[in-house]
């Protein structure tokens, strides 16, 4: 959770970037600080700087599992689509500074298994799975970084198939908006904001309900005064209440 805007701003447009600008770029992501300058000068060199305009996919299942992507601006939402309905599970949303698409790195059929859309106007370094691998073997950090990664991910969709199997869908909804407090919250003086817009039938695909359920959920948040509706995010006015009733959940 933060105070404020504080996001690293581009050196330039992305479709500029030099290999400088680059390396700027890979040194402020999430696994950028632990990495040594000639460990990012070989990313950098490979990677190159891609931009997604909203709700464009960046892979498809079934897709070629052949890089991996870091965010630099924007989010992007990862989900599986069922091929005959388009109904869609959303699986997460990721913000500046993550790294996704990591089933490259171990996927043996070499195809993507999950979707990856812009959830916003995104830019993103996309990094050849194979440039990655080779890094990879020479800095233990990277190696270790990659491989809680694909824990934390497997970690989470562990909880969320307990969540389904465990909970109805308001104490899902409970937890799923306590946790995007945590992670894209931002302090405000009557609350804390959920700074990413959260239409009712997102929410309703991240925690396996419908979109009127969701709604019925969060109009009663809302009348019992632990939420509002601020410009299409929500602003959590009892974060304390709502924490508690999440672990409480649990």
């Amino acid at each position: 959770m933060s105070d404020k805007d504080d996001k690293a701003k581009l050196p330039r447009s992305p479709r500029e970037m030099s290999i400088a600008d680059r390396l700027a770029v890979i040194r402020k992501l999430e696994f950028g600080p632990a990495l040594s300058d000639a460990v990012i000068a070989k990313l950098a060199e490979s990677a190159r700087v891609i931009e997604i305009r909203r709700r464009r996919f960046i892979y498809r299942a079934a897709d070629e599992a052949d890089a991996l992507f870091a965010i630099i601006k924007g989010r992007i939402k990862l989900c599986r689509i069922e091929t005959h309905t388009d109904r869609e599970a959303i699986i997460d949303i990721l913000s500046d500074g993550s790294l996704f698409g990591e089933s490259a790195l171990y996927s043996s059929a070499g195809r993507r298994e999950n979707s990856a859309i812009a959830y916003e106007n995104c830019s993103l370094l996309k990094i050849p799975v194979e440039n990655f691998k080779i890094v990879m073997t020479e800095d233990l950090g990277l190696h270790d970084y990659a491989f809680r990664l694909i824990g934390r991910r497997l970690e989470h969709a562990e909880r969320r198939l307990a969540d389904f199997a465990l909970n109805a869908i308001p104490a899902r909804v409970d937890r799923l908006l306590a946790d995007f407090s945590d992670r894209y919250g931002v302090r405000e003086s009557d609350g804390v904001l959920i700074d990413i817009p959260l239409p009712h039938r997102e929410i309703a695909s991240i925690v396996g309900s419908t979109r009127e359920s969701v709604t019925v959920r969060l109009n009663a948040m809302r009348r019992e005064g632990t939420i509002e509706f601020v410009n299409r995010r929500i602003l959590i006015k009892r974060p304390e209440w709502l924490l508690r009733e999440a672990r409480l959940a649990n």
